[in-house]
C-alpha cells in the first residue's frame, strides 16, 4: 500500500520477504520492483529482502520532484518506516545511480553496496540529447511503445537469441511504469551528478556486477568503478546484457549469495 505524508513526503510501495540482514534492491529504468523477483525469494533464510517501486513505477504515484537525491531520500524514508537502521543497498542502472546517491546523502544507513550494470559518470551532452528524444517519444507514444523500443537495447545478444521468454517478461514488467514516471526518471538521469569522486570514499563492502554483453553500461565502466572502490568485488556475468539479474538470475544469485555471506558471517 502507498501512502503520502501530509507534508508531501512520499511513501514507496514495496515488497519484502524473509528475515535477517536487510537488503534493499532498487529497480532499473523503466521497471518496477518485479524486476527483482528472482532475488526476492532467493535469500529469505538469512536476509530481509526489500524491493520498492520508485516514484511513478508500479504502485508508487508519480509525484515530483524527480531526481536521484530525492529518490535516495525516499529509500531512507522507507528504512525509517521499516525501523531499519542500516541495510545493504543494491541497484541496477538507474537503481545504481540511486544507490550511489544513498552513499552520498545517507551513508550512515548503508551496510554494504551492490552495483548492478550501472556507472558512476554523469551523462554526456550526447546522452542528454538522446534522453530528451526519449521524453518526447514517451509523451507522444506511451508506455507500451517505450517498452517495445527498449527491450532489444537492454538485453544481451545471447538472451535475445536463446531466451525469447525473458524478452517478453522484460516487456511485461516495463508496462508497470507510467508516462509521468518515465519522464521524471529520464530527467533525473539527465541531470544526475558525477558520482566518480564518491568512489574512493566508499569504505563498506561493495559488489559490482555487470553483464559481459552489456552495451549500455559496459564492463569497461564496471572495471573503472572497481579500480576506484578499495576492496570491491567485480563479477562479469557471461551471456547477459544490461539486465544481468533478470537474464542470468542463477549466476547473479550465486555471486550475491557469496557477497552477503561475507556480511552475515564475517
Amino acid at each position: 500500500m502507498t501512502e503520502t505524508h501530509p507534508m508531501g513526503q512520499l511513501h514507496l510501495s514495496h515488497e519484502e520477504s524473509g528475515e535477517g540482514l536487510p537488503v534493499v534492491l532498487v529497480h532499473p529504468f523503466p521497471f518496477t520492483h518485479q524486476y527483482w523477483a528472482p532475488q526476492l525469494t532467493a535469500f529469505v533464510d538469512h536476509c530481509r529482502m526489500i524491493a520498492p517501486d520508485m516514484r511513478g513505477f508500479g504502485d508508487t504515484p508519480a509525484i515530483p520532484p524527480f531526481n536521484v537525491d530525492r529518490y535516495a531520500d525516499d529509500i531512507a524514508n522507507l528504512l525509517d518506516r521499516l525501523s531499519i537502521e542500516r541495510a545493504v543497498i543494491g541497484g541496477c542502472s538507474l537503481g545504481g545511480y540511486i544507490t550511489l546517491a544513498m552513499w552520498r546523502r545517507h551513508r550512515d544507513r548503508v551496510r554494504g553496496l551492490m552495483l548492478f550494470d550501472t556507472r558512476a559518470t554523469p551523462d554526456t551532452d550526447a546522452d542528454r540529447l538522446r534522453r530528451a528524444g526519449q521524453i518526447d517519444f514517451a509523451r507522444a507514444n506511451g508506455v507500451a511503445a517505450v517498452a517495445e523500443q527498449m527491450v532489444p537495447m537492454v538485453l544481451g545478444a545471447t538472451t535475445r537469441e536463446r531466451h525469447p521468454e525473458v524478452a517478453e517478461r522484460t516487456r511485461q514488467i516495463m508496462l508497470g511504469a507510467t508516462v509521468d514516471g518515465i519522464i521524471g526518471a529520464v530527467e533525473a538521469m539527465m541531470h544526475r551528478p558525477d558520482s566518480t569522486p564518491l568512489l574512493p570514499t566508499i569504505d563498506v563492502p561493495t559488489l559490482i556486477v555487470c553483464g559481459a554483453e552489456d552495451t549500455v553500461t559496459t564492463p569497461v565502466e564496471a572495471r573503472q568503478m572497481h579500480d576506484q572502490i578499495a576492496g570491491s568485488v567485480l563479477e562479469l556475468i557471461e551471456g547477459a546484457g544490461h539486465l544481468s539479474s533478470l537474464e542470468r538470475p542463477a549466476a547473479v544469485n550465486h555471486v550475491i549469495s557469496e557477497f552477503l555471506a561475507g556480511l552475515i558471517y564475517p
